[in-house]
Protein backbone atom coordinates (compact mmCIF):
# COMPACT_ATOMS: atom_id res chain seq x y z
CA UNK A 1 0.00 0.00 0.00
CA UNK A 2 1.30 3.14 -1.33
CA UNK A 3 -0.82 5.91 0.55
CA UNK A 4 -3.40 5.61 3.33
CA UNK A 5 -5.28 8.95 4.29
CA UNK A 6 -7.54 8.43 7.37
CA UNK A 7 -10.29 11.20 8.18
CA UNK A 8 -8.31 13.47 7.41
CA UNK A 9 -9.86 17.37 8.15
CA UNK A 10 -7.95 20.20 6.56
CA UNK A 11 -9.41 24.20 7.25
CA UNK A 12 -8.46 27.52 5.90
CA UNK A 13 -8.07 30.51 8.29
CA UNK A 14 -10.00 33.20 6.95
CA UNK A 15 -11.60 36.61 8.27
CA UNK A 16 -15.08 35.23 8.55
CA UNK A 17 -14.27 31.38 10.13
CA UNK A 18 -12.78 28.11 8.77
CA UNK A 19 -14.00 26.86 5.71
CA UNK A 20 -13.84 23.39 6.26
CA UNK A 21 -12.01 22.40 2.68
CA UNK A 22 -11.91 18.73 3.83
CA UNK A 23 -14.14 17.35 6.28
CA UNK A 24 -12.97 14.08 7.48
CA UNK A 25 -11.46 12.62 3.77
CA UNK A 26 -10.13 8.82 4.14
CA UNK A 27 -9.11 6.65 1.19
CA UNK A 28 -6.04 4.86 0.43
CA UNK A 29 -4.01 4.43 -3.15
CA UNK A 30 -2.20 1.02 -3.90
CA UNK A 31 0.92 0.56 -5.32
CA UNK A 32 1.22 1.04 -9.12
CA UNK A 33 -2.06 2.68 -8.84
CA UNK A 34 -3.40 6.19 -10.58
CA UNK A 35 -6.06 7.53 -8.80
CA UNK A 36 -8.30 9.77 -10.56
CA UNK A 37 -10.01 13.14 -8.00
CA UNK A 38 -12.80 14.63 -9.01
CA UNK A 39 -15.23 17.27 -8.92
CA UNK A 40 -16.39 20.68 -8.92
CA UNK A 41 -14.68 23.97 -8.30
CA UNK A 42 -14.71 24.30 -4.84
CA UNK A 43 -15.16 20.92 -4.01
CA UNK A 44 -11.44 20.15 -2.04
CA UNK A 45 -9.25 18.17 -4.52
CA UNK A 46 -6.72 20.57 -4.93
CA UNK A 47 -6.70 21.53 -0.94
CA UNK A 48 -6.31 17.52 -0.52
CA UNK A 49 -3.38 17.35 -3.27
CA UNK A 50 -1.36 20.39 -1.65
CA UNK A 51 -2.49 18.92 1.71
CA UNK A 52 -0.52 15.84 1.36
CA UNK A 53 2.81 17.71 0.45
CA UNK A 54 3.35 21.55 1.62
CA UNK A 55 0.19 23.32 3.33
CA UNK A 56 0.45 26.70 2.50
CA UNK A 57 -0.15 29.56 5.44
CA UNK A 58 -3.76 29.79 5.52
CA UNK A 59 -4.32 26.07 5.74
CA UNK A 60 -5.16 24.22 9.33
CA UNK A 61 -4.58 20.22 10.03
CA UNK A 62 -7.47 19.92 12.50
CA UNK A 63 -7.38 16.22 12.32
CA UNK A 64 -6.59 13.21 10.47
CA UNK A 65 -3.50 11.32 9.58
CA UNK A 66 -1.56 10.70 6.45
CA UNK A 67 0.96 7.49 5.92
CA UNK A 68 3.03 6.74 3.03
CA UNK A 69 4.69 3.09 2.59
CA UNK A 70 3.87 2.50 6.08
CA UNK A 71 5.13 5.60 7.71
CA UNK A 72 3.12 8.42 8.93
CA UNK A 73 4.11 11.72 7.44
CA UNK A 74 4.46 15.32 9.22
CA UNK A 75 2.17 17.18 7.08
CA UNK A 76 1.15 19.56 9.92
CA UNK A 77 4.94 20.42 10.31
CA UNK A 78 6.04 22.31 6.79
CA UNK A 79 10.30 21.85 7.99
CA UNK A 80 9.90 18.27 8.94
CA UNK A 81 7.94 17.79 5.78
CA UNK A 82 11.20 18.84 3.72
CA UNK A 83 12.95 16.18 3.84
CA UNK A 84 9.74 14.40 2.07
CA UNK A 85 9.44 16.30 -0.62
CA UNK A 86 10.66 15.52 -4.04
CA UNK A 87 12.34 12.22 -2.67
CA UNK A 88 9.07 10.61 -1.16
CA UNK A 89 6.24 12.64 -2.82
CA UNK A 90 6.14 14.99 -5.45
CA UNK A 91 3.78 17.49 -6.70
CA UNK A 92 3.21 18.66 -10.32
CA UNK A 93 1.04 22.32 -8.97
CA UNK A 94 -1.77 23.67 -10.82
CA UNK A 95 -0.85 26.24 -13.49
CA UNK A 96 2.85 24.47 -13.53
CA UNK A 97 3.82 26.06 -16.68
CA UNK A 98 3.66 29.29 -14.31
CA UNK A 99 6.00 27.62 -12.25
CA UNK A 100 9.25 27.82 -13.62
CA UNK A 101 11.51 30.74 -12.96
CA UNK A 102 11.69 33.15 -15.59
CA UNK A 103 15.33 34.37 -15.03
CA UNK A 104 16.99 30.91 -14.68
CA UNK A 105 18.05 28.53 -17.32
CA UNK A 106 16.12 25.82 -17.45
CA UNK A 107 19.54 23.34 -16.33
CA UNK A 108 20.63 25.68 -13.45
CA UNK A 109 17.07 25.64 -12.29
CA UNK A 110 16.98 21.84 -12.21
CA UNK A 111 20.56 21.99 -11.19
CA UNK A 112 19.59 24.49 -7.95
CA UNK A 113 16.74 22.23 -7.11
CA UNK A 114 18.47 18.50 -6.36
CA UNK A 115 21.35 20.13 -4.87
CA UNK A 116 18.78 21.56 -2.51
CA UNK A 117 17.55 17.99 -1.88
CA UNK A 118 20.93 17.15 -0.94
CA UNK A 119 21.63 15.28 -4.52
CA UNK A 120 24.69 15.60 -6.77
CA UNK A 121 23.28 17.06 -10.02
CA UNK A 122 26.23 14.79 -11.99
CA UNK A 123 24.26 11.88 -10.15
CA UNK A 124 20.99 12.54 -12.30
CA UNK A 125 22.16 14.30 -15.02
CA UNK A 126 22.22 11.49 -17.30
CA UNK A 127 18.94 10.39 -16.45
CA UNK A 128 17.33 13.68 -16.58
CA UNK A 129 18.85 13.75 -20.41
CA UNK A 130 17.19 10.34 -21.29
CA UNK A 131 13.72 11.46 -19.44
CA UNK A 132 13.52 15.12 -21.72
CA UNK A 133 13.57 12.35 -25.11
CA UNK A 134 11.11 10.30 -23.68
CA UNK A 135 8.64 12.94 -22.76
CA UNK A 136 9.94 14.24 -26.84
CA UNK A 137 12.01 17.39 -25.65
CA UNK A 138 15.48 17.83 -27.02
CA UNK A 139 18.00 18.40 -24.10
CA UNK A 140 18.82 21.45 -25.80
CA UNK A 141 16.07 22.90 -23.62
CA UNK A 142 18.47 22.72 -20.10
CA UNK A 143 20.16 25.77 -21.96
CA UNK A 144 16.97 27.75 -22.63
CA UNK A 145 15.04 29.99 -20.51
CA UNK A 146 11.68 29.09 -19.67
CA UNK A 147 9.76 31.95 -22.29
CA UNK A 148 11.30 30.10 -25.11
CA UNK A 149 9.13 26.90 -24.60
CA UNK A 150 5.88 26.64 -25.52
CA UNK A 151 3.04 25.69 -23.11
CA UNK A 152 2.88 22.09 -23.82
CA UNK A 153 6.92 21.76 -23.53
CA UNK A 154 6.86 24.01 -20.20
CA UNK A 155 4.56 21.22 -18.60
CA UNK A 156 6.63 18.03 -19.68
CA UNK A 157 9.41 19.61 -18.18
CA UNK A 158 7.70 20.23 -15.38
CA UNK A 159 6.53 16.80 -14.86
CA UNK A 160 10.50 15.56 -15.59
CA UNK A 161 11.77 17.68 -12.76
CA UNK A 162 9.12 16.59 -10.37
CA UNK A 163 9.84 12.96 -11.15
CA UNK A 164 13.46 13.05 -11.13
CA UNK A 165 14.48 11.87 -8.05
CA UNK A 166 11.80 8.81 -8.05
CA UNK A 167 8.79 9.63 -5.69
CA UNK A 168 6.57 6.97 -4.40
CA UNK A 169 3.85 9.23 -4.59
CA UNK A 170 2.96 11.74 -7.41
CA UNK A 171 0.46 14.62 -7.16
CA UNK A 172 -0.97 15.92 -10.73
CA UNK A 173 -2.80 19.08 -9.96
CA UNK A 174 -5.14 20.03 -12.62
CA UNK A 175 -2.28 19.68 -15.04
CA UNK A 176 -4.12 19.32 -18.12
CA UNK A 177 -6.32 22.56 -17.49
CA UNK A 178 -4.39 25.42 -19.69
CA UNK A 179 -3.67 22.66 -22.58
CA UNK A 180 -5.50 22.75 -25.52
CA UNK A 181 -6.83 18.72 -26.27
CA UNK A 182 -4.16 17.42 -28.68
CA UNK A 183 -1.57 18.09 -25.91
CA UNK A 184 -4.11 17.13 -22.89
CA UNK A 185 -4.01 13.43 -24.24
CA UNK A 186 -0.18 13.75 -24.97
CA UNK A 187 0.15 14.77 -21.08
CA UNK A 188 -2.05 12.41 -19.58
CA UNK A 189 -0.09 9.30 -21.42
CA UNK A 190 3.22 11.07 -20.55
CA UNK A 191 2.34 10.97 -16.91
CA UNK A 192 0.81 6.90 -17.38
CA UNK A 193 4.04 5.92 -18.63
CA UNK A 194 5.85 7.70 -15.70
CA UNK A 195 3.88 5.12 -13.72
CA UNK A 196 4.69 1.93 -16.13
CA UNK A 197 8.26 2.79 -16.64
CA UNK A 198 8.69 2.86 -12.40
CA UNK A 199 9.44 6.70 -12.13
CA UNK A 200 6.91 7.16 -9.63
CA UNK A 201 5.10 4.31 -7.67
CA UNK A 202 2.01 5.54 -7.64
CA UNK A 203 -0.48 9.03 -8.73
CA UNK A 204 -3.27 11.30 -8.30
CA UNK A 205 -4.43 12.99 -10.82
CA UNK A 206 -6.08 15.90 -9.88
CA UNK A 207 -8.90 17.09 -12.76
CA UNK A 208 -12.31 18.30 -12.79
CA UNK A 209 -12.59 16.27 -16.33
CA UNK A 210 -13.73 13.10 -15.64
CA UNK A 211 -13.33 11.95 -19.48
CA UNK A 212 -9.76 12.63 -19.53
CA UNK A 213 -9.27 10.99 -15.99
CA UNK A 214 -10.87 8.07 -17.28
CA UNK A 215 -8.39 7.38 -20.29
CA UNK A 216 -5.87 7.10 -17.53
CA UNK A 217 -6.69 6.13 -14.11
CA UNK A 218 -7.11 2.84 -12.03
CA UNK A 219 -9.56 4.29 -10.21
CA UNK A 220 -11.25 7.65 -9.63
CA UNK A 221 -12.78 9.31 -6.69
CA UNK A 222 -14.91 11.94 -6.43
CA UNK A 223 -15.64 14.29 -4.12
CA UNK A 224 -18.30 17.17 -2.86
CA UNK A 225 -18.22 19.92 -0.40
CA UNK A 226 -15.41 18.75 1.19
CA UNK A 227 -16.07 14.99 1.27
CA UNK A 228 -15.58 11.59 -0.60
CA UNK A 229 -19.32 10.64 -2.11
CA UNK A 230 -17.85 7.45 -4.21
CA UNK A 231 -14.82 6.19 -5.35
CA UNK A 232 -14.48 3.00 -7.15
CA UNK A 233 -12.61 1.54 -10.46
CA UNK A 234 -12.80 4.28 -13.64
CA UNK A 235 -15.35 1.62 -15.79
CA UNK A 236 -17.57 1.28 -12.54
CA UNK A 237 -17.96 5.38 -12.07
CA UNK A 238 -18.28 5.62 -15.74
CA UNK A 239 -20.70 2.64 -16.29
CA UNK A 240 -22.74 2.44 -12.99
CA UNK A 241 -22.19 5.30 -11.09
CA UNK A 242 -24.01 4.80 -7.64
CA UNK A 243 -24.01 8.41 -6.04
CA UNK A 244 -26.58 10.88 -7.45
CA UNK A 245 -24.08 13.49 -7.86
CA UNK A 246 -21.47 11.74 -9.97
CA UNK A 247 -24.35 10.12 -12.29
CA UNK A 248 -25.44 14.19 -12.50
CA UNK A 249 -21.84 14.06 -13.48
CA UNK A 250 -21.87 11.77 -15.96
CA UNK A 251 -24.50 12.79 -17.57
CA UNK A 252 -23.49 15.98 -18.33
CA UNK A 253 -20.46 14.69 -20.57
CA UNK A 254 -21.67 14.49 -24.26
CA UNK A 255 -21.57 11.50 -26.20
CA UNK A 256 -19.22 11.26 -29.38
CA UNK A 257 -21.97 11.07 -32.01
CA UNK A 258 -24.90 11.97 -30.27
CA UNK A 259 -26.62 15.22 -31.40
CA UNK A 260 -28.01 17.44 -29.18
CA UNK A 261 -31.70 16.58 -30.60
CA UNK A 262 -31.06 13.64 -29.33
CA UNK A 263 -29.96 13.93 -25.70
CA UNK A 264 -29.89 17.45 -24.41
CA UNK A 265 -27.23 18.44 -21.96
CA UNK A 266 -28.03 19.71 -18.94
CA UNK A 267 -26.05 21.22 -15.77
CA UNK A 268 -26.33 20.55 -12.00
CA UNK A 269 -29.05 22.89 -10.71
CA UNK A 270 -28.16 24.71 -7.77
CA UNK A 271 -24.78 25.26 -5.96
CA UNK A 272 -22.58 23.64 -3.41
CA UNK A 273 -23.06 24.87 0.04
CA UNK A 274 -20.97 27.52 1.80
CA UNK A 275 -18.02 25.15 3.56
CA UNK A 276 -18.01 28.37 6.44
CA UNK A 277 -20.82 26.52 7.70
CA UNK A 278 -21.74 23.38 6.13
CA UNK A 279 -25.34 21.58 6.31
CA UNK A 280 -25.91 18.67 8.48
CA UNK A 281 -26.43 15.46 6.44
CA UNK A 282 -25.85 14.86 3.12
CA UNK A 283 -24.16 17.96 2.26
CA UNK A 284 -25.39 17.17 -1.20
CA UNK A 285 -29.06 16.91 -0.62
CA UNK A 286 -30.42 20.17 -1.28
CA UNK A 287 -28.97 20.15 -5.11
CA UNK A 288 -30.06 15.97 -5.33
CA UNK A 289 -33.23 14.53 -7.17
CA UNK A 290 -33.56 11.62 -4.73
CA UNK A 291 -33.18 13.38 -1.24
CA UNK A 292 -35.70 12.04 1.19
CA UNK A 293 -35.81 12.38 4.94
CA UNK A 294 -32.58 10.28 6.44
CA UNK A 295 -30.56 12.88 4.27
CA UNK A 296 -30.54 15.37 7.15
CA UNK A 297 -27.93 12.39 8.45
CA UNK A 298 -24.78 11.87 7.20
CA UNK A 299 -23.97 9.26 5.56
CA UNK A 300 -21.65 6.56 6.10
CA UNK A 301 -18.96 5.92 3.42
CA UNK A 302 -20.12 1.82 2.32
CA UNK A 303 -18.63 -0.37 0.39
CA UNK A 304 -21.53 -1.65 -2.20
CA UNK A 305 -19.24 -3.91 -4.29
CA UNK A 306 -15.59 -4.92 -3.97
CA UNK A 307 -13.87 -1.57 -4.15
CA UNK A 308 -16.71 -0.08 -4.78
CA UNK A 309 -17.18 3.18 -1.77
CA UNK A 310 -20.37 5.48 -1.88
CA UNK A 311 -21.21 7.82 0.61
CA UNK A 312 -25.13 8.05 -0.04
CA UNK A 313 -28.61 6.22 1.89
CA UNK A 314 -29.92 5.46 -1.52
CA UNK A 315 -26.47 4.32 -2.83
Amino acid sequence: MTLRVTDLKVYYKTLRGEVKALDGVTFEIGDAEILGLAGESGCGKSTLGKALIRMDGRMRLRGGTVELDGEELPIGDDAAMNRYRYHRISLIPQYSMSALNPTRRIGRMIRELVESRGVRYADVEEELLRRLRLVGLDPDVLGRYPIELSGGMKQRTVMVISTLLNPSLLIADEVTSALDVSTQKAVAKALAGFRDRGFVKSMIFVTHDISLTYQIADTIMVMYAGRLVEKASASAIVSKPRHPYTQLLISSLPEVGVRYAERRLSGIPGGPPSLLNPPAGCRFRDRCPKAFARCAEEPPVTEVASGHFVACWKG
